[in-house]
């Protein structure tokens, strides 16, 4: 594959849906500079490494044959991402206009020839035997990038259940910021749920109600009406599901953006997932009741094909949401 594709790059097909096994290209961004990605690397004893006292952000590039990749809304990104910072209380040197210059920067460095992911995650990387995020816990920067085809199957129905536990609240730890200690409550969902034989989780609120996924946002659709949780529901603010929203309101697609009851799942005409890692994925059935007819539904399918145009780079009226890379 030559030096700007890693060896490390498996790609198989398992029960026709599409996988990439590996799990990097080439180099990374770490401790201020590019490296060789299997050299980025950190003590055991980083304070991160200990307590999850980090942040991190998922985009996605999409590689067309042509010679680029369209990365989808990395500003927004960006954004979010120190906007997590700010939750923390903590700072970092990086202000969003170098972090999207170095993202930049790395993916004509990597060029990789396939649809990727770009993961930005910054840290505590004091070796502090405290979980503490004092200003002397200074946060650095690492990003790498992976190929990534599909996280959860968008082209077949997936199973999903109501998971026992339940989402984090916001005086917990908010889940609005994308912190990675958080992300146990989303494992610990996600285990629970493929161990008892379903494709994902979904989470409730303290106070019952629909959150989302274990890491993907909820949508459903009731009397031709597309319904999502609130985002003080103890949801992420995720960059897809702003996007849906947009979507829906230019397709004419009547919205409420309300709390949810969990019976509302067992009688919703449609459902999916949406997030920046599983893109758009149908839901068929929850809590092993069938969604609607068992089927993609018709507004699912509409903004389905409307994201795929779009990330693409297809879509004239959302062309400012690619930036586009030649590699």
């Amino acid at each position: 594959m030559g030096e700007t594709q890693s060896a490390k790059i498996e790609i198989s097909r398992t029960k026709g849906d599409f996988f990439m096994k590996q799990q990097y290209f080439p180099y990374a961004f770490f401790e201020g500079k590019v490296v060789k990605t299997e050299d980025a690397k950190i003590s055991i004893m980083t304070n991160a490494l200990q307590y999850g006292t980090g942040v991190f952000a998922g985009i996605r590039g999409y590689y067309n044959p042509k010679g680029f990749i369209n990365v989808f809304r990395i500003e927004d990104h960006f954004e979010r991402f120190l906007q997590s910072l700010q939750i923390l209380g903590v700072t970092t040197p990086y202000t969003k206009e170098k972090l999207v210059k170095t993202t930049i920067e790395l993916l004509k460095k990597n060029k990789p020839k396939t649809d990727m992911y770009i993961r930005p995650f910054t840290y505590a990387g004091s070796i502090n035997l405290s979980p503490n995020l004092q200003r002397d816990n200074s946060f650095d920067v690492a990003i790498y990038m992976l190929p990534l085809g599909e996280y959860l199957p968008v082209d077949k129905g997936i199973s999903a259940m109501v998971s026992s536990w339940r989402r984090i609240s916001d005086n917990a730890i908010p889940s609005r910021a994308k912190i990675s200690g958080s992300y146990i409550n989303s494992a610990l969902a996600r285990q629970q749920a493929t161990k008892l034989g379903f494709d994902e989780a979904i989470l409730l609120t303290e106070d019952g109600h629909v959150a989302e996924g274990s890491a993907e946002n909820l949508f459903i659709v009731r009397n031709e009406t597309l319904i999502t949780a609130d985002s003080s529901d103890d949801v992420l603010e995720g960059i897809t599901r702003r996007t849906i929203l947009k979507f829906a309101k230019d397709l004419g697609i009547p919205t409420e953006v309300r709390r949810i009851d969990r019976s509302e799942l067992y009688i919703a005409e449609e459902a999916f997932f949406s997030g920046t890692g599983v893109q758009i994925a149908w839901i068929s059935q929850i809590d092993s009741r069938v969604v609607g007819d068992g089927k993609r539904g018709k507004i699912t399918q509409k903004i389905s094909q409307l994201f795929f145009s779009t990330v693409r780079g297809n879509e004239r009226k959302y062309k400012t949401w690619c930036t586009q890379i030649t590699i």
